[in-house]
């Protein structure tokens, strides 16, 4: 008995090394905040650089992981306003390798800390993307932002629309007002605090409290 015991403690003890740094006391997963907005950014107008920093950086601070497509522009900036406050940065670029992204795509791997390789191009990459994280900001973008709008809009996500001295968010309320398709998982705002507040909200509304596995306390092994 007394060695069945100390083989109980050891294999926890083994638990404990492998899952050294994570928090295992945490009562939920890290939110998945989305990113879209234009890889050329010349129509954004002067504030779209600081207001994509601004974003990333309220993001990272509640603790959420931004999710990119890998790309530059718009979400490469709320990429590095992420890190720059300390978040976790992941991203989905439409290559199937390091190299193509590098050298067919010339996108960038700088400011992420993942990057997952879909090898689905543009279009395959957009679904993956949208489908891969819990609601979605758009910022300044073009039509590849609208694609991933339309996406996120079928698969019922939150979604902010970051409003600025560009045209998308009027964009995408003209789509709203003649789509004829109410939606009340959509939110529009210039503050990014609370536009970050306002998606994580809708965010949390979907979120179901289960029963948490719990590791055996070795002083009661």
């Amino acid at each position: 008995m007394a060695a069945k015991m100390q083989d109980k403690i050891r294999a926890l003890k083994k638990i404990k090394t492998v899952i050294k740094g994570v928090d295992i006391k945490s009562s939920a997963l890290h939110l998945k905040l989305g990113i879209s907005g234009a890889a050329e950014t010349g129509h954004c107008g002067v504030d779209a650089y600081d207001k994509g920093l601004a974003l990333g950086r309220e993001i990272a601070k509640r603790g959420a992981i931004t999710v990119t497509g890998a790309t530059t522009g718009f979400p490469l900036w709320v990429a590095m306003g992420a890190k720059e406050a300390g978040g976790f940065v992941l991203g989905f670029s439409p290559a199937s390798s390091e190299k193509e992204h590098v050298e067919m795509y010339n996108l960038p791997v700088e400011y992420h800390d993942v990057i997952v390789y879909t090898g689905f191009g543009y279009p395959g990459r957009d679904l993956i993307f949208t489908r891969s994280v819990d609601g979605v900001f758009f910022g300044c973008g073009r039509i590849g932002t609208i694609h991933e709008f339309t996406i996120a809009f079928e698969d019922a996500k939150p979604i902010g629309v970051y409003e600025g001295e560009w045209p998308t968010a009027d964009e995408i309320k003209n789509i709203l007002a003649n789509g004829h398709r109410p939606n009340d998982r959509i939110v529009f705002g210039e503050d990014p605090k609370k536009l970050v507040d306002d998606v994580i909200t809708l965010v949390n509304a979907d979120k179901i409290n289960r029963a948490q596995f719990r590791f055996t306390p070795l002083d009661q092994a």
